[in-house]
């Protein structure tokens, strides 16, 4: 052996053995059982169950995990043991991998007339098994609960009238023949967002007594605005020292109002009329009531004399509720009267008049 390739040989043995020495046991093959699920969410809305969770990244064994097998969705009473024959299939989905985003798997369930009871205590458990591609799985996802408990139908007739007070609406609800100590109870609630926005707010609610015909205003609305309104019954389940149990009821049609400000605001009243002026020039003072309307941007001052046709005497809206008169003339009897201005042009009706005659 030449000299220069038995060194070259020494040199690289003690590689060769530190690479050998780090070998372990082969390591088994991959079962491919996706990793269950662990937040399980159920929603309950009148008589359908959503049901959404995270589809798995990784296998039990800590594998990435790119495709799947369908879902099985799993219901019974009590604890569930094993998914036994499954109420349904959620389809193979395809998991993003480790270094995705989470993607969320989702299934709606309809609960049967037979299902759904008066017995506030009564619930079904659900629960999900996600299988591989050989229908094989790593077991039950966490299991929630969902109670069976009756809801009230959404009102058909439901409806909405513009007023001076706001938006009036109003249904033809279910009685739901309750006493005050039961543990259920059903509420109306009415929900309202603006056109094309996603803003939900809760614009009002009225109890599910025993009667038909209900109406709630909602008076906080911004005029010249588009809302979408529904409403919706909830049932309510009393729970010792607990927050009461709350299942939303199904939407009635969501109808559009435009609130459309044509309504004046309250007529004036109060108004006095006194003149003033000895040793100087004359005038005629007024004075009213104030309107209180939250948009009253102004009044207007009408005045005429005996047998002639009122006139506006004031250039611009007036912003208090006074006004000085210094055109008047010795010896004429004035006639006064006022009226308010929102700030959308919308005028009141004249107030009573007040009269005052310059010495």
């Amino acid at each position: 052996m030449r000299p220069r390739v038995r060194k070259l040989l020494i040199a690289v043995a003690p590689l060769m053995l530190a690479a050998c020495a780090t070998m372990g046991p082969p390591q088994p093959p991959s079962l491919n059982l996706p990793k269950p699920p662990s937040d399980l969410r159920a929603v309950r809305k009148g008589e359908r169950v959503t049901l959404t969770w995270t589809i798995p990244t990784s296998t039990t064994d800590r594998q990435t995990v790119r495709v799947l097998g369908p879902t099985r969705i799993c219901r019974g009473p009590g604890t569930l043991t094993e998914c036994g024959t499954p109420v349904g299939l959620a389809p193979a989905a395809r998991s993003g991998g480790s270094s995705a985003k989470n993607v969320a798997g989702s299934f709606t369930d309809a609960l049967t007339t037979a299902l759904i009871t008066d017995t506030p205590s009564s619930s079904l458990t659900y629960a999900v098994e996600v299988l591989n591609t050989e229908s094989h799985s790593a077991g039950l996802s966490n299991q929630v609960r969902v109670p069976l408990v009756g809801t009230l139908p959404p009102p058909a007739d439901f409806r909405a009238q513009v007023t001076s007070q706001g938006v009036v609406l109003a249904w033809t609800g279910t009685p739901s023949n309750e006493s005050p100590q039961a543990p259920v109870h059903h509420v109306y609630r009415v929900y309202r967002r603006p056109e094309n926005g996603r803003q939900v707010m809760l614009a009002g609610e009225i109890p599910a007594e025993n009667r038909r015909d209900f109406s709630l205003t909602d008076s906080s609305i911004e005029w010249e605005s588009t809302y979408e309104y529904r409403v919706e019954a909830v049932t309510l389940v009393a729970q010792p020292n607990r927050p009461d149990l709350q299942v939303d009821g199904d939407d009635s049609p969501e109808i559009k109002v435009f609130v459309h400000d044509v309504f004046p605001p309250a007529v004036p009243s109060g108004l006095q009329a006194v003149f003033s002026g000895p040793g100087q020039q004359g005038f005629i003072d007024l004075i009213w009531a104030p309107v209180t309307d939250v948009d009253l941007d102004g009044y207007n001052v009408y005045r005429h004399e005996e047998g002639g046709a009122p006139m506006k005497v004031n250039a611009q809206l007036v912003k208090t509720p006074a006004y000085r008169d210094t055109d008047v003339v010795s010896g004429k009897k004035y006639f006064y009267s006022v009226s308010a201005v929102d700030v959308r042009g919308n005028e009141s009706a004249w107030s009573e008049e007040a009269s005052e005659r310059v010495p």
